[in-house]
Parts: structure tokens; C-alpha cells; sequence
């Protein structure tokens, strides 16, 4: 080979290593402990990252990268940053300067493109000092020294993880907030129940800090909310889902763990099989209660919103959720509907389809935690000094309500004025004590 052939080709590998990269978006978010800046990239890149006082500022340095979009239009509202500039430096390399208000500490890191996102630099703005926006939830002492109950109420996605996305572009992590937010406002209106939101806003949480969220506020349950896509348009219908230990119950069940548990990736979570405290103990799940009331819960919820839309599966189905792998919480997850189904997406934007929803999967929770509720509570004392309510949902029997407390038909019949079996859906049944 020629000298010259060798010398084009060598040429040709140095254009390809520096080729420059754009930063064709900036995106930002607020979370309760600190702000994350997105900035998105046509290819990978090197930075360094520092500060620099009176006045104090975050900088990046960036090589070889040209910036492509506007910094002047980022939400700074409610963040510790002031100003957002930049300029070119050395030629080909770019300088982001952020002015700050507070102390932070700054994080930073590279994302390589995946399946659902391309190239990334991620910059995490740590509050020195956190302050949550939601105090944090205790087992209060009510009446007669019993606590509340408390139900983790977990919107999936959010921030630069949309989740599924449907027509008209509408976005899951929007829609399972607003839902979300329904449950709980059903809850804080219940006596003996104490509803704690793991999202609060449009930010990312990992899927391993949405279940320390959980145990950070004693959550007695957990129930996250989504609305998921399929490759296939028609795919339509409501489904509930609990852990698997071992594989899961169905290819679509696989399929979507694995898609949920991708949301990671976009969050730059590296994924993981096992959590370090999860090793010695996943193993112990089909030895405890809490898989099981894992199901019980999740076949209460699936009857209920049976009432308001059709079931995809109608048995609770299982597999390898990382989101759903607290040891000690009973957890379920609910997809509410295919959002990349035309005629469910248009259903689940509505603000009233959103509220029967909510209405149908805190009247499955609630009706299992009153049949079951944790010692302790004032739920379960009111339970044993004067009975407790259930709501009918589809397919319930008159005989087998009395068969799951306990309690005789006849005395079922009394305490509530019946003259037949006869029931009907949304009718409530007082359930004595026994």
C-alpha cells in the first residue's frame, strides 16, 4: 500500500475521531433535593466539570461540541440557578456557565445512546441543604393511640423519562400523575388512611429510590401507576401486576417488566438483577406474607376497575418488576390502559376517565386493607369494635363477601337489611365485627 493510501486513510480516522458534536436540546427539572440538566447530543463527547466563587458558578467544558439550542428558555423558577450561558473556548470546545443562588453540589456524567435515548450529559444539582416539598409521612397516632394506614402512591416516570408515549402526543408520566393524584386525594379524605405521593412533580426517581421512598415513609402498601404501550395498536384493557421470584406468569407480563424496568436507561440508573440488600432476601419472599398480599390486593383492585374498562388480563399477573421488589411492602402495579391504543388514550386524557379510575383502584385497596388491615391501625380497631364498610365490585356474591370476613350469611343479611342475596355493583355492605 502507498504511502498516500496509508496517509488519506489515517486522515480519514482523525476526521471521524473529532468530528464535533451538537447540543441540539437543553432540558431541566426540579426534584424535592435537586435540579438535573439534560443536555442532549448528536454523538458522544468529553467534559470536565468545576466550580469557581465571587460569584459563585457551576462550569462545564465540553470538547469539540457546538451548541444548537436556546438556554434562555429553561424553567430556573424554583432552582438554585440564576443564569444559564455559554461560549466558545479554545476554538472547538464549548463552556456552559451556570450562576448559582445556594450551595450545591454539582454531579455530572455521560449517558451513551440506547433504545430509548440517544447521547447525553447529565448535570445533578445536589441542595447542600435538602428540604423535601413533602414532609415526610409518619405513622401518626389518632384516635385511641391507632395509627393510620399508609399507602405509597407511586406515578410512573417522569422528568426526561416520558414513559409511553400515544397519539396526539400524549405522554404516560402526565397522564399516571393526574391519576395518581386522584388516589390520593380519595385516601386523605378517608379516616384512618395517611396517602404519600413517591412523585410529587415532573422529575426522575429510580426505580430503587421509588422503593426507598416507600420505606422511608412506612408504607404499609405500594401501588404504582402506569399506562403502557404495546407494539401492537389494538392492544387494549386494564392489567395488575405483582412480583415474580422466579420467571414471569406471561410473555406480555416479560415483555412489559422488561420495558418498565428500561426506564432506568433513560434516567443513566445502571440496571441490576439484584439490589445488595435484596440478595439473601428475595429468595425468603415465598416464605412471608408479603407476596402473597401482594396478589390478595391485586385481585381486589383488578375487580374493581373490571367496573370501569375492560380487563386485559384478568388475573393478576407476575414477573421480575424491579420497582415492585420490597421485601417487606406489599406492592402492585397497575396499567391502567394502553396508551398507544387510539381509542384508550383518548379515555385516559380525560380528566372524568381518570377519576373513575382512581375511584376504582382505591376502592380495591381500600376493600382489601379493611377485610385485612395492619395491627395497629385504626382501621383495624374500628373493624373489631363496630365493623367495617365494603364496596360490591363485579363479580362478588352475597356468600363469598361472608366467607372472606367470615361471618355468617344470615348476620351478613341482618346487619345490612337484605331480604335476598341479591346484590349489585357500587353497593355498599356494612361487615360486622366478628
Amino acid at each position: 500500500m502507498s504511502r498516500a493510501w496509508i496517509g488519506a486513510i489515517l486522515g480519514l480516522l482523525v476526521s471521524v475521531t473529532v468530528q464535533a458534536a451538537d447540543v441540539h436540546d437543553v432540558r431541566l427539572w426540579r426534584a424535592p433535593d435537586h435540579t438535573r440538566v439534560v443536555f442532549d447530543l448528536t454523538g458522544p463527547v468529553e467534559h470536565k466539570l468545576f466550580m469557581l466563587s465571587n460569584p459563585d458558578r457551576i462550569v462545564l467544558d465540553v470538547e469539540n461540541t457546538r451548541l444548537k439550542s436556546s438556554l434562555s428558555s429553561l424553567p430556573l423558577t424554583d432552582t438554585p440557578i440564576r443564569q444559564v450561558r455559554s461560549a466558545v473556548r479554545e476554538g472547538n470546545d464549548l463552556r456552559i456557565v451556570l450562576d448559582v443562588s445556594a450551595g450545591v453540589d454539582p454531579r455530572s456524567f455521560s449517558l451513551k445512546s440506547n433504545e430509548k435515548a440517544g447521547d447525553r450529559l447529565v448535570l445533578d444539582l445536589y441542595d447542600q441543604r435538602a428540604t423535601s416539598v413533602q414532609p415526610e409521612v409518619k405513622k401518626s397516632v389518632t384516635q385511641n393511640n391507632k395509627r393510620d394506614i399508609i399507602i405509597a402512591i407511586d406515578a410512573g416516570h417522569g422528568g426526561e423519562d416520558p414513559g409511553a408515549l400515544g397519539p396526539g402526543k400524549r405522554r404516560e408520566k402526565d397522564v399516571v400523575m393526574a391519576i395518581s393524584r386522584e388516589i390520593y386525594a380519595l385516601f386523605k379524605a378517608e379516616a384512618g388512611f395517611a396517602p404519600t405521593l413517591i412523585r410529587t412533580g415532573d422529575y426522575y426517581i429510580s426505580l430503587k429510590g421509588r422503593r426507598d421512598l416507600a420505606r422511608k415513609h412506612q408504607a404499609d402498601l405500594f401501588v404504582s401507576i402506569h399506562a403502557d404501550a404495546f407494539k401492537r395498536r389494538e392492544a387494549n384493557g386494564a392489567s395488575v401486576y405483582a412480583l415474580s421470584t422466579s420467571g414471569a406468569t406471561s410473555t406480555a407480563a416479560r415483555y412489559l417488566a422488561q420495558r418498565e424496568n428500561a426506564a432506568d436507561l433513560v434516567g443513566g440508573v445502571r440496571l441490576s438483577d439484584k439490589d445488595d440488600m435484596l440478595a439473601g432476601v428475595l429468595a425468603d419472599l415465598s416464605m412471608t406474607s408479603t407476596l402473597d398480599a401482594s396478589l390478595q390486593v391485586g385481585a381486589e383492585v383488578l375487580r374493581n376497575v373490571d367496573n370501569v374498562t375492560r380487563l386485559h388480563k384478568r388475573n393478576v399477573e407476575q414477573a421480575g418488576f424491579a420497582v415492585l421488589k420490597s421485601p417487606d411492602i406489599p406492592s402492585i402495579l397497575v396499567e391502567t390502559g394502553f396508551i398507544s391504543n387510539p381509542g384508550e388514550a383518548k379515555k385516559l386524557g380525560t380528566s372524568s376517565y381518570q377519576k373513575k379510575m382512581a375511584r376504582a383502584i382505591h376502592a380495591g385497596i381500600k376493600n382489601y386493607l379493611v377485610a385485612h388491615p395492619p395491627s395497629g391501625t385504626l382501621v383495624a380497631w374500628k373493624k373489631a369494635q363496630g365493623g367495617s364498610e365494603y364496596t360490591i365490585a363485579r363479580g362478588d356474591t352475597l356468600s363469598g363477601i361472608a366467607q372472606r370476613f367470615n361471618v355468617s350469611m344470615s348476620v351478613l343479611k341482618s346487619t345490612n337489611g337484605l331480604s335476598s342475596s341479591s346484590i349489585r355493583v357500587g353497593q355498599k355492605l356494612t361487615i360486622p365485627a366478628t
